[in-house]
């Protein structure tokens, strides 16, 4: 109920601003670094930037002496669902390119926003519903999607997505071997048909893959970009160059491959002071997990990531920052900024850390309103103390976010989040805590979520579970069988 106060209140929030000017900034445009500079926002759009500029009566001033204004955060990576989008947005993170969610939900976040309603959320942009094999990646996520077996298939499926409002097309081309959790993937024909079918329709064809292999199957097939670079072996001498030639671009996500070798790869912003306020017990628990390591599951090497990444560096392949938030190790607008920090480990510089994370990104989803802090351009905008130009983790320390050029207020999600450690454990006021759940509206709760079943798909399980309500009680059924890489055991319930 707190939470959908406060969101009430930020929709709620006046549209309008006079205007405001930040003051002897430094400011880092998107690609370069502008020293003692001015930015005059009017109407929720970069109105002038320069020094000493004139402003109208009536202006806000803000001086930014001593601090970096950049253009608002995009995070070229991520799954939205639920309150994602909020939480992204009180991180820095504008704007996010969702990479699968359901299309239902992202045509109505996009309705939204169009409609001038997500003042209190970034934006989102979407591939909506991924293109996948039967039983492939993204269809254990009990959601019923399409899927797809041939390559006579693909100007169908492409024209199905593109109708449902997909603004590229996200492909899953990776059997699972490099994790030890064998699955079903399309082929390479298919893959390939695919891609052309998103071309004819001019729209950007990405690919999610595991392995090298697959990462130079995709590229070889027309792929504008890759989603995920791999961990599974170091890569070849000419990888940077190959997709070099192809004029390709690549999402690293290496804080998502970090917790692929098992070390949560955003668990040291849990401990950061300057992120702390804003980490629900959700976000701080997601950021402190790896993922499980099965049985079979090959070795795997960060470094091999990283050296990847600086052969694309050196080869002049566009980099772009994605945390592939929500996956374990990551959350929502906060596992962007160790994204960063990550990316400047593996050779980039501070400043071609930052254009990963906002113009280039803008670039290759062409995307062409934000980005960079240029005249004409959408005012989301970010002011941090210090200088990420030198300390990427200076991104972290937030003195304000404009979204549209009106002022974010953090401070209710603070205090919301505050309220929330404060009462754990404790049920909301009001609600008589000795009864959770009578059964007599279906599996529901008197606080919290309600009864839900969870799986052990992410431990290599196979195991279901259904939750029904029978003569007002709670019935729970389903089947318990462990991975192919433990002793067969099955078990009905």
């Amino acid at each position: 109920m707190m939470l959908r106060i406060l969101l009430l209140a930020l929709a709620l929030a006046p549209a309008l601003h006079a205007g405001v000017v930040f003051r002897n900034a430094r400011v880092f445009d998107g690609t370069s670094v502008l020293v003692g500079t001015d930015v005059l926002v009017e109407d929720g759009k970069i109105a002038a930037v320069g020094k000493r500029l004139r402003v109208p009566d009536g202006t806000e001033i803000i001086d930014a002496s001593g601090r970096t204004l950049l253009p608002g955060l995009i995070d070229a990576h991520t799954h939205v669902f639920g309150e994602a989008l909020t939480e992204a947005l009180m991180f820095g993170v504008t704007t996010e390119l969702d990479q699968f969610t359901a299309s239902s939900l992202a045509a109505s976040l996009r309705a939204e926003q169009a409609a001038g309603k997500a003042r209190h959320r970034a934006d989102i942009f979407s591939a909506g519903i991924l293109v996948t094999a039967p039983k492939g990646h993204g269809t254990e996520y009990g959601m019923d999607i399409p899927t797809i077996s041939s390559p006579t298939e693909a100007q169908a499926f492409v024209d199905a997505r593109i109708a449902e409002g997909s603004d590229w097309i996200k492909i899953v081309y990776d059997d699972g071997l490099a994790y030890g959790k064998p699955i079903p993937t399309i082929d390479a024909a298919t893959m390939r048909a695919v891609i052309a079918a998103a071309h004819q329709r001019q729209k950007l064809a990405v690919v999610h893959i595991g392995t090298l292999a697959d990462a130079r199957a995709a590229i070889d097939a027309g792929a504008d970009g890759l989603v995920h670079l791999f961990v599974d072996k170091d890569p070849d001498p000419e990888l940077g160059k190959f997709i070099a030639a192809h004029k390709a671009f690549v999402i690293p996500t290496l804080v998502v491959l970090k917790s692929v070798t098992g070390v949560a790869g955003g668990g040291t912003l849990v401990d950061d002071a300057r992120m702390q306020p804003y980490l629900n017990a959700v976000s701080k628990n997601n950021l402190a997990q790896g993922f499980p390591r099965f049985a079979k599951q090959p070795p795997v090497s960060f470094a091999a990531a990283e050296a990847s990444v600086r052969q694309l560096l050196a080869s002049g392949v566009p980099i772009l920052a994605g945390s592939d938030a929500p996956n374990p190790g990551t959350a929502h607008g906060a596992a962007l900024h160790r994204e960063l920090e990550l990316l400047v480990g593996a050779g980039l510089t501070p400043v071609q850390a930052l254009g990963a994370a906002t113009s280039a990104s803008a670039r290759a989803f062409r995307i062409t309103d934000r980005g960079r802090i240029a005249k004409g351009l959408r005012a989301d905008l970010l002011l941090v103390n210090g200088d990420p130009t030198r300390d990427i983790t200076a991104t972290r320390d937030i003195a304000g976010i404009w979204k549209g050029g009106v002022a974010i207020d953090r401070a209710p999600y603070a205090k919301a989040i505050a309220e929330a450690r404060a009462n754990a454990g404790r049920a909301p006021s009001g609600i008589d805590a000795s009864v959770l759940s009578d059964f007599e509206n279906g599996p529901t709760a008197s606080f919290g979520t309600g009864w839900v079943p969870t799986a052990d798909d992410i431990a290599g399980g196979k195991s279901t579970g259904q939750l029904n309500v029978v003569d007002g009680a709670l019935s729970i059924s389903g089947t318990y069988a462990r991975s192919s890489g433990s002793p067969s055991a099955r078990k009905t319930f």
